[in-house]
């Protein structure tokens, strides 16, 4: 495996430029926060179709129903906006094991996505091209660390964090499950590949990198990884196939700036005809 580079800094949470590019060399992770208002809740609610509104009744609790509301809501916009389509008009398939993919557009398989939400906040990765899987976890003080790793973790894992003090311990074990988790969801192999893929070092400078297996050894060489830093409290780890792409980190508001189909490497062909008021045939 060869040597892998310092990790570049994080960029910055900012807000999307408009019109908003992606670039083939380019992974984007977006930031928001679950928490938001009635009226928009009732503005996303308006985007899902009829099984993810059937989903969001069967919460019990509300606030676990508006977030889910929140969560594909938003989800659609930010996909809408980078295909130039309503958010309501798109539609989702999944492989055996769960992982999403967009479905019934021509420019469908070139938009990669991936979710993840915990406690208020939610990041959505999106790459043209490219597989991507994205993880955050809510740092939980009542969490047996411990125990979990010694279950989940490699025993080279396990053994590392049991060696650092108690100090540290909490935070390690976190960076080590977004990033193994980051990496099953970008594989979408889903419960197949145990949580023990990625080697995480102890120190957040140095970036995370798969572990070689004797059917596979190249696959070490295939994923990078990103160490996120979404808010207090939480930590988040993105996975993405290849080596040479760029990060930009944007934060939602509310809705996603129009993209910008001018670009010398567009990720989706402009359309000829204005905006549809509604749904076309897919």
């Amino acid at each position: 495996m060869r040597s892998a580079p310092l990790a570049s800094p994080v960029p910055p949470w900012s807000l999307p430029p408009e019109p908003l590019s992606l670039d083939r060399d380019e992974v984007h992770v977006w930031r928001a926060l679950l928490d938001q208002t009635p009226s928009q809740i009732q503005s996303l609610f308006r985007n899902l179709d009829a099984d993810e509104r059937a989903r969001a009744a069967r919460f019990h609790f509300a606030r676990d129903r508006e977030h889910f509301i929140v969560g594909r809501g938003v989800l659609r916009s930010i996909l809408g906006g980078y295909l130039n389509r309503p958010p309501e008009c798109l539609s989702f398939r999944y492989n055996a094991n769960g992982k999403p993919a967009l479905a019934g557009d021509p420019d469908a398989d070139t938009l990669r996505f991936s979710v993840s939400h915990s406690g208020e906040i939610a990041l959505y990765a999106v790459a043209p091209g490219r597989d991507v899987g994205i993880d955050v976890e809510r740092i939980r003080p009542d969490l047996g660390v411990a125990e979990i790793a010694d279950r989940f973790f490699s025993p080279h894992g396990a053994a590392t964090l049991h060696a650092l003090p108690a100090d540290l311990k909490r935070q390690a074990f976190f960076r080590y499950w977004t990033h193994n988790e980051a990496y099953v969801k970008a594989r979408g192999e889903g419960l197949s590949l145990p949580l023990d893929r990625c080697h995480v070092s102890p120190v957040p400078e140095v970036p995370a990198a798969v572990r070689p297996t004797p059917g596979n050894p190249s696959e070490s060489l295939r994923w990078s990884f990103r160490e996120l830093i979404p808010a207090s409290g939480y930590v988040a780890a993105l996975a993405a196939e290849g080596h040479e792409w760029r990060l930009a980190c944007w934060q939602w508001l509310g809705r996603t700036p129009p993209i910008n189909l001018t670009g010398p490497t567009p990720c989706v062909a402009a359309p000829t005809s204005p905006r549809p008021v509604s749904c076309p045939d897919n």
